[in-house]
């Protein structure tokens, strides 16, 4: 009895993609730097939200513009 000869394409051969390891150890570290990113974008938001402007400047829209100064 003669032992067989593994050829990798042979083996994989009419498995799906999903079926696989190595598709899902490379989509693990992007998916984990996306659930990553929406925790920060999310306690950020909860956190600093609402945040009060204290050094006296006013906020129109995205724009800060700093106090004036009178001087005479």
């Amino acid at each position: 009895m003669k032992a067989a000869k593994h050829d990798p394409d042979q083996l994989s051969e009419g498995r799906p993609w999903w079926r696989h390891r190595w598709p899902w150890l490379l989509l693990l570290g992007p998916a984990v730097v996306v659930v990553g990113c929406a925790v920060t974008v999310f306690l950020a938001f909860q956190a600093y939200g609402s945040q009060e402007i204290h050094d006296g400047g006013t906020r129109h829209g995205l724009v800060v513009t700093a106090p004036t100064q009178n001087t005479r």
